[in-house]
């Protein structure tokens, strides 16, 4: 019994030194909600070290874009003890009326305000955080809020954005380096996720094949993309790694032109490098693709 008391005690004592004991118990001091990866990576940056944050995804690591994401009774629990839930905006979260409706109560922390926002055929593209300039724009319109809400750590809040910023801002002087000169700008796109990053770097989109990205073409469809990918001379098709690309394989294929991955930052790992480490894969795609 001694041993065994003896071992339970030198247990206690290496999880309090490492803070397991502490974190397992103390309530969170502030609770924030990210309504997906885009967002929550971001969020994982500018409150990176203040004490007492817990950060959350709401759709989870691997859910994608939230098109036609369905709220489930776990995402309003979760949401119900929140002090700040933080979305994209610009129409990319469908069920935001639900939760202000059920929540009224919730601070809504909208990351897009004051964005320059793209049209098309009359609806607005929510996808701004894939160009890196509108990713910057959102890091500094959420830590301005956070500084606001939780003022004591505002200077925190601030300094880690700006932090980011800078890395943020030293990879798009690398990707427009490595890409303003390159021989060829047209491209064919499986989703609508990329009219941002393509104004960014200079990048035609000639076709935009799914406006959806987990729906396939139709044979009509595909037929008429290989027959303006010929007739223009595009040499690459790109599709994101989160959804099927067979589609995008036979189109590549019987267009001549090649197929590659591009990623919109929108699942990864639970890492706050996530975004940058998506960006510089596309750099790297990008430079193979349009060389």
């Amino acid at each position: 019994m001694k041993r065994l008391a003896a071992a339970l005690m030198a247990v206690f004592f290496l999880l309090l030194s490492s803070g397991c004991a502490v974190r397992d118990t103390d309530p969170p001091r502030l609770r924030i909600v990210a309504s997906f990866y885009p967002m929550y990576i971001m969020v994982l940056n500018i409150a990176s070290g203040i004490e007492g944050v817990q950060i959350d995804n709401m759709a989870g690591q691997q859910t994608g874009c939230l098109h036609d994401y369905q709220l489930q009774s776990k995402d309003m629990k979760n949401l119900e003890s929140a002090d700040i839930f933080i979305i994209n905006g610009a129409g990319m979260e469908s069920f935001l009326e639900e939760v202000a409706s059920q929540l009224p109560g919730l601070f809504i922390l909208n990351s897009s305000e004051g964005i320059e926002l793209l049209e098309e055929n009359g609806e607005t593209n929510p996808h701004m955080w894939v160009s890196i300039s509108g990713c910057i724009q959102q890091v500094e319109n959420i830590a301005q809020v956070l500084a606001q809400k939780d003022p004591e750590y505002a200077q925190q809040y601030l300094e880690n954005a700006e932090k980011y910023v800078q890395r943020l801002s030293a990879l798009r002087d690398k990707m427009h380096q490595a890409l303003d000169d390159l021989p060829h700008r047209d491209v064919v796109t499986f989703h609508e996720a990329f009219p941002y990053f393509a104004e960014e770097f200079d990048l035609n989109i000639v076709q935009v094949v799914n406006r959806e990205p987990d729906s396939q073409p139709n044979a009509q469809e595909m037929a008429e993309t290989i027959r303006l990918i010929r007739e223009t001379g595009v040499r690459a098709v790109f599709a994101e790694p989160q959804y099927p690309e067979s589609a995008a394989n036979v189109i590549a294929k019987e267009s001549g032109a090649s197929f590659y991955f591009l990623d919109p930052a929108v699942t990864g790992e639970d890492d706050p490098n996530a975004y940058l480490d998506a960006m510089e894969k596309n750099l790297e795609t990008l430079k193979t693709a349009l060389s």
